[in-house]
C-alpha cells in the first residue's frame, strides 16, 4: 500500500509579521515563568516543581484574520441570500472538507482580476468539470513573497463575475494563496479614488448575494501535485459569532483512493 501524504497549505500565525498590516502579537511564556505563575497560584514556590520548572504557554492577541483563515458569509455583509449571514461557528463542517482542485494562475500579475475565462480555461486544460462541494485553490505564487511587505500586493483577484459563476457550479469553499481574495487594497483604494466603481472588495460582497465561504493566505499550492483527485481539510478554530477562523489547512493525497 502506498504512503498517504499530507501537505500544509497553511502560513504560520507568528508575532509581529511584516506581511499583516494587523499582525498578530504573541507574548511566550518559559517554563520557568510556568512554574512561578502556577505556583503563584496554588501557593507554591517554583522549585516545588519537577526540575524547577513548570508548564509553557502562550498569550496570543490577534485578529481572526490574521495567518491562513476561513471568512465566514458574516465578514461579506449582514445577510447573504436574504437571511442573516452565518458566523464561523455556523459553517457547515461538510463544507470544510472536500475534494480539492487547483487552478493554475501563476501567469496572472498582481493587481489582475481573475475572470471566469481564466477559470474556464483552466478547468479546459487540466480536463476537469467542477463538481458541487468541490473545494477550489487559487494558485497565484503570491505565498513566495510571504514574510515580507511586498506579500500585501503580490497577489491578483477574484471579480465579482468569476466568484458568482463558482458559486452557481454548487461551490461553497474558494481559497487563494494571496494576502487577499479581492484585488490589493492599495489597487482598489486608488482606482475607486480615480473614479472608478465596483472595484472594492467586488468578490468578498458577492457572498452577499450567495452564500459560500474563501479561504485566504494559503500556502504550497505548488507541492500539491495533480490539480484535482486529492482531499482538503480547512476546519476554521470554532469562535462564538466570529466572521472567521484560523485553520490548518491541509491537502491530503491518497494514492490508494479510487
Amino acid at each position: 500500500m502506498k504512503k498517504l501524504q499530507i501537505i500544509d497549505l497553511s502560513v504560520p500565525l507568528e508575532s509581529e509579521s511584516p506581511s499583516e498590516p494587523f499582525p498578530a502579537h504573541i507574548t511566550y511564556f518559559t517554563h520557568r515563568q510556568g512554574a512561578e505563575h502556577l505556583g503563584a497560584a496554588g501557593q507554591l514556590p517554583p522549585d516545588e516543581f519537577p526540575d524547577g520548572i513548570g508548564l509553557a504557554w502562550e498569550e496570543v492577541k490577534s485578529i481572526t484574520h490574521a495567518g491562513t483563515h476561513l471568512d465566514a458569509p458574516l465578514h461579506f455583509g449582514p445577510t447573504s441570500e436574504g437571511k442573516p449571514a452565518k458566523t464561523i461557528d455556523q459553517v457547515p463542517l461538510e463544507w470544510c472538507y472536500g475534494d480539492g482542485v487547483v487552478f493554475d494562475l501563476t501567469h496572472l500579475k498582481s493587481a489582475e482580476f481573475i475572470t471566469i475565462e481564466h477559470l474556464k480555461n483552466t478547468l479546459a486544460k487540466i480536463g476537469y468539470t467542477l463538481r458541487p462541494m468541490d473545494i477550489v485553490l487559487l494558485h497565484t505564487g503570491a505565498d513566495k513573497k510571504w514574510g515580507t511587505v511586498e506579500y500585501l500586493s503580490a497577489h491578483p483577484g477574484m471579480s465579482r463575475e468569476a466568484t458568482l459563476w463558482l458559486l452557481e457550479q454548487g461551490i461553497k469553499v474558494i481559497g487563494t494563496d494571496g494576502y487577499g481574495f479581492d484585488r490589493p487594497f492599495v489597487n482598489m483604494i486608488s482606482e475607486h479614488k480615480n473614479g472608478r466603481r465596483g472595484v472594492l472588495w467586488p468578490a468578498h460582497f458577492a457572498g452577499r448575494d450567495i452564500e459560500y465561504c474563501h479561504i485566504e493566505k494559503l500556502a504550497n499550492l505548488d507541492r500539491i501535485p495533480v490539480p484535482f483527485g486529492f482531499k482538503v481539510a480547512v476546519f476554521p478554530v470554532k469562535i462564538t459569532r466570529a466572521s472567521a477562523g484560523w485553520c490548518r489547512a491541509v491537502a491530503i493525497i491518497d494514492p490508494n483512493f479510487g
